[in-house]
């Protein structure tokens, strides 16, 4: 009898239901090569089911992720849902529900060149060459699952003491969210090169204060084999411009880790070649680490090679198939190698005949699965 997985595919907003279409497709062509069966169910989340039902996450869709294998995500968000009203339902909250109620305390993002594709950095060749590295980045605690509080002061918000607005945001984090996140760091360490850097602000908060303490008992008792260096969040701004190719596994927590992975993922030229994969101790969720680009949503030239990165990060980590994934990563590299290109990632030497359409880029890979 054929082994079947159930995989939950939220295309969300944007150009979401676009990329999903072409990992729905990959995902299915790995599937008959290896004779697994993948069942995908759409469900409603972000922008388009606040449309559909007033709610960023319906229980509908929560329970279907639930009773997955694994959720593959496109995108949420966009210009339509922005408001400046606090009660407003917003896409991103969709985001944050779900992880917290998977329990997904681990979001793994792997940044790495392309020799194809080293034209499309704004860093110099030799800066990034060699880069390869992974962002462990903790998504439960922190600033963005603190309280949040926005009020009119009468005792003095404004600059001279009269009454005004005033908000407060709270960061926040428990010591066991921290060890956990630091394993998390460690194994993959060990997997890779092993070395991590250890992401905070000691100068400043109390709470990396803590995460500082806790990551090197955590190494000292557990993983003394593995180097580990921290930097401050400033810092390693300035140095992942700097000198990239020296990361490995690079640890922080949830605000840090939003900004930093963008910071990484744009060494690479595009944010359209980047995945991720949040964890826990249950079901598993895949996504691309670009937006929605409403901007081009609907044009079908948007690139479905993070949406097609983050299958194989889906075969990975939800379903032990290392060898099935390799296919799709070494099949994305062969067209890139070929010189086709979706608009993003072309550059001014790239013939306008290898400049390719989502579908097509999507079609390109299925083709070379073969």
């Amino acid at each position: 009898m054929k082994k079947s997985y159930k995989v939950c595919t939220l295309p969300g907003d944007g150009i979401g239901p676009e990329v999903i279409a072409e990992g729905k497709k990959v995902l299915a062509a790995v599937g008959a090569r290896a004779g697994v069966e993948f069942i995908c169910e759409d469900a409603l989340i972000g922008g388009a089911a606040i449309d559909a039902c007033a709610d960023p996450l319906p229980e509908a869709t929560l329970a279907a992720a639930q009773a997955a294998d694994a959720v593959l995500l496109a995108s949420v968000g966009g210009p339509k849902w922005d408001s400046t009203d606090p009660d407003a339902p917003r896409p991103e909250q969709g985001i944050l529900r779900i992880r917290k109620a998977l329990g997904l305390y681990t979001n793994l993002r792997p940044v790495k060149i392309y020799d194809a594709l080293a034209g499309a950095s704004t860093l110099k060749p030799e800066v990034i060459k060699g880069v390869d590295m992974m962002l462990v980045r903790e998504l439960t605690g922190g600033i963005y699952f603190g309280s949040h509080e926005r009020f009119y002061d009468e005792q003095g918000a404004g600059a001279n003491g009269e009454a005004g607005q005033r908000a407060v945001d709270v960061m926040e984090y428990r010591e066991y969210e921290v060890e956990r996140i630091a394993r998390q760091a460690f194994e993959a360490a060990r997997k890779r090169r092993g070395k991590v850097t250890s992401v905070d602000k000691r100068n400043v908060l109390e709470t990396s204060r803590m995460w500082r303490e806790i990551v090197h008992r955590v190494h000292d008792e557990e993983y003394a084999d593995v180097e580990l260096e921290d930097l401050l969040v400033d810092n390693t701004a300035m140095q992942l411009i700097n000198r990239p190719a020296d990361f490995d596994v690079v640890v922080t927590e949830n605000m840090f880790g939003d900004i930093l992975s963008d910071e990484a993922a744009q060494i690479t030229g595009s944010l359209g070649m980047l995945a991720s994969a949040s964890l826990g101790d249950g079901v598993s969720l895949f996504e691309p680490s670009a937006g929605s680009a409403p901007d081009i949503a609907g044009q079908g030239i948007a690139n479905p090679l993070a949406q097609i990165f983050s299958v194989a990060m889906m075969l990975t980590y939800a379903f032990d198939m290392t060898e099935e994934a390799a296919w799709i990563e070494t099949a994305v590299e062969h067209v890139l190698n070929e010189g086709w290109r979706t608009r993003d990632i072309a550059d001014s030497d790239t013939p306008a005949e290898k400049i390719l359409g989502t579908a097509d880029m999507g079609d390109k890979v299925v083709a070379a699965l073969a």
